[in-house]
């Protein structure tokens, strides 16, 4: 039971960032995943009730330091934020609570204002990516306004709940696509949880490297270059109307989500943006997360972002001295005080270089760039791959 219970709090706190947006349209209320029970009840049984109030309560919280959604200002202690017109998307829906816009033929993108991902009708039925708990049960009304055609296929862009822990609102008999690490990582979930309901189906049908999709009249190519954000993300692209979709590596308009999006390769992170604008021929990026969607525009701008961010730190790794640090500190009698010490200096002056740069030009750069400069100068601290592209870029 404890386990489940860890398992349930791993899955909240995976997607406490989406709910949020959720939340502030829909009044508060739970969340809810189609056919599935509210995920409280998984994590918490018969305690659901005062578990929810207390997340709602510091919903509730942030609410109140909230401006509307399309306001261009942003308030946090007392500090306020101008949100750069990068950042800012089109207008949700509040009666729906998601947006349907055409993309290409027969190519729709589903967004909240937090997530999106998109949808492919077929001559043969429909092809879904991704489903995000965000979306839920909305995801099939933004479908059911395009089409009658049945749900045939799913594709898992990836294993991470707050992408895909919403699966369950489709027909049993989809198929369900995936690269064979994110079928391994859902197979493991499963053979430890107490309540394998809570975790999304497994798939029914895997690739190593790429396959390409030919439904009916349509045509999709999915693509496994290694290790990024996580192990088993793709690269998920339609030739016909130049679209590409790649989850949780490029935020249009932002800077990434927190330590580099929790990229488990920062290497790998890095070289994703490579990958996509040389291998690729798209007008639109679909990435899964926040405001809008993006253009190639918006993928050398974060490639340019992230190549600052590699000299900044590389330069910070540099400069800032353990034996300097020690006399500061009163010698190594302490040494985890020494490493925080050492590692908050290193942060600050990578944080310093680039804040000035992109403070004003992607939006949450003063959030969370401290957060990346952490990631960036530990990755160049211990990773020999990293360490190299420091190299290379000195």
């Amino acid at each position: 039971m404890q386990n489940a219970k860890s398992l349930g709090l791993m899955i909240i706190l995976t997607i406490s960032l989406a709910v949020l947006p959720m939340l502030l349209h829909d009044g508060l209320t739970s969340v809810k995943t189609g056919m599935r029970p509210n995920l409280f009840e998984y994590v918490y049984g018969e305690q659901a009730k005062s578990a929810e109030e207390v997340y709602l309560k510091s919903v509730s919280e942030v609410q109140q330091q909230s401006d509307n959604r399309n306001s261009s200002v942003t308030t946090t202690n007392n500090t306020t934020t101008q949100v750069p017109n990068a950042a800012k998307g089109p207008t949700i829906p509040t009666d729906k609570g998601y947006l349907v816009q055409e993309i290409g033929e027969d190519l729709y993108s589903v967004s909240d204002g937090s997530y999106n991902t998109m949808f492919m009708v077929t001559d043969e039925g429909v092809i879904a990516i991704d489903a995000p708990p965000t979306l839920g049960a909305k995801y099939l009304k933004a479908i059911a306004e395009v089409t009658n055609k049945p749900i045939t296929h799913l594709i898992y862009s990836h294993a991470h709940l707050d992408h895909i822990g919403a699966a369950g609102i489709f027909p049993d008999n989809v198929t369900i696509v995936a690269q064979q690490e994110t079928e391994d990582e859902l197979q493991r979930a499963m053979s430890i949880a107490t309540n394998t309901s809570a975790i999304p189906p497994v798939p029914t049908m895997t690739f190593p490297k790429n396959m390409t999709m030919q439904v009916g009249n349509q045509t999709l190519e999915l693509d496994y270059y290694g290790n990024n954000h996580l192990p088993g993300n793709i690269f998920i692209y339609a030739p016909n109307q130049r679209v590409l979709m790649l989850v949780d590596i490029v935020f249009p308009g932002w800077i990434p989500f927190a330590y580099l999006a929790i990229a488990k390769d920062t290497a790998g992170f890095i070289q994703a943006h490579d990958i996509a604008l040389n291998n690729y021929d798209f007008n639109t990026i679909v990435a899964g997360h926040l405001t809008r969607l993006g253009t190639r525009a918006d993928v050398e701008v974060q490639r340019e972002f992230v190549t600052d961010l590699e000299k900044a730190a590389a330069d910070a790794n540099q400069n800032v001295t353990f034996s300097g640090i020690a006399n500061q500190v009163g010698g190594f009698d302490n040494p985890w005080l020494l490493f925080r010490e050492y590692i908050d200096t290193i942060n600050k002056q990578c944080e310093d270089e680039m804040l000035p740069k992109w403070e004003n030009r992607l939006g949450g750069a003063e959030s969370f760039m401290l957060m990346h400069c952490f990631t960036m100068t530990q990755s160049g601290r211990v990773d020999p791959t990293i360490r190299a592209l420091f190299q290379d870029g000195s």
